[in-house]
């Protein structure tokens, strides 16, 4: 894959750093154009010029934008994802790799649907590939905003709940997985990093503690964590990425506490950490090849992204696997 170019409308240092990445720049609306070269940023032409040069645009505009700008990309002949912000309806098909790559190939567009409903998907997903899952109940403690917004207000010493019951990832989830029955309920809190997951699930006959690790062992893209490590908050993961190194200090995958898991006959509870800023990257990349074609069979379209990004099983012990 080559990265053709970065379109937007700002000139603040976010697209200046792309420029110092040399990343070649455009601009998507073309009255911000001139602007953004009054701010001395190297500008290689309109948003249409770098549509003639793509196979795929991966579309990140806040939502509502994106499902305006999909007229643009088809009436061009150029394939599309877009992110969780916009509506099913809007590609008519919803994406999380491990579950529908195969009914993405060569389509013109996809979703890749947002942060936590990859989470839902991949995690329960997991235990439904095992036969082990009846129905599930989550709480979702979501991030308030995004970091780089943190200064712009919101959320400050107050938990504000979702006035839907199920909040809306769950009805998204089964976007992906129709035959989920899942209930969701969400809270926004006065944190900007990640978000907190507790569910309870309902299994399909009494199991082992072992035989649901190993189904969520036997899934992709989902990480052990460990109280006893030391890994005792969502902060704790965070400083934990920074120090293995990786870009941006993201996390991949869905960061699941193992030693906090617990099952009591035929129930199941468990809790983990959701990176909203990382964990799409995996779908995204997966999307592109989906859609173009380039890799027909999606467990090797998984195996070389996450082999290209160091996705792991284990943070600390065994992360060779």
């Amino acid at each position: 894959m080559e990265l053709v170019g970065v379109s937007d409308i700002i000139s603040d240092y976010r697209i200046k750093v792309a420029a110092g990445l040399g990343l070649p720049l455009y601009s998507s609306l073309p009255d911000k154009e001139s602007a953004m070269k009054d701010a001395g940023l190297p500008v290689a032409g309109a948003l249409k010029n770098l549509i003639d040069n793509v196979d795929v645009m991966v579309d990140c505009t806040p939502k509502g934008i994106a499902a305006k700008n999909l007229e643009e990309y088809k009436s061009a002949g150029v394939k599309a994802i877009v992110q969780g912000g916009e509506k099913h309806s809007v590609t008519g098909h919803s994406f999380v790799a491990h579950a529908t790559y195969a009914t993405a190939l060569g389509r013109d567009a996809t979703r890749v649907v947002s942060c936590n409903t990859i989470s839902i998907v991949r995690t329960l997903g997991a235990l439904q590939d095992a036969k082990l899952l009846t129905k599930a109940r989550g709480v979702l403690i979501r991030r308030a905003t995004d970091p780089w917004e943190s200064d712009h207000g919101g959320v400050m010493n107050t938990i504000v709940p979702e006035p839907h019951i199920p909040s809306h990832q769950g009805p998204d989830a089964q976007t992906v997985r129709p035959e989920l029955e899942l209930v969701t309920i969400a809270a926004k809190a006065a944190h900007t990093q990640s978000h907190s997951h507790y569910w309870i699930v309902e299994l399909t006959r009494p199991a082992s503690r072992e035989e649901v690790l190993d189904a969520f062992r036997q899934a992709g893209r989902i990480a052990f964590i460990k109280m006893s490590d030391g890994i005792v908050a969502i902060n704790s993961t965070i400083e934990m990425m920074h120090d293995l190194g990786r870009p941006r200090g993201d996390m991949w995958e869905v960061a699941l506490w193992e030693d906090v898991l617990s099952v009591n006959g035929p129930e199941c509870y468990y809790t983990y950490q959701v990176d909203n800023q990382a964990i799409a990257i995996p779908e995204n990349i997966d999307a592109i090849r989906a859609l173009t074609g380039a890799v027909k069979d999606g467990q090797e379209s998984i195996r070389m992204t996450n082999e290209a990004l160091g996705i792991r099983r284990y943070f600390i012990d065994r992360n060779a696997e």
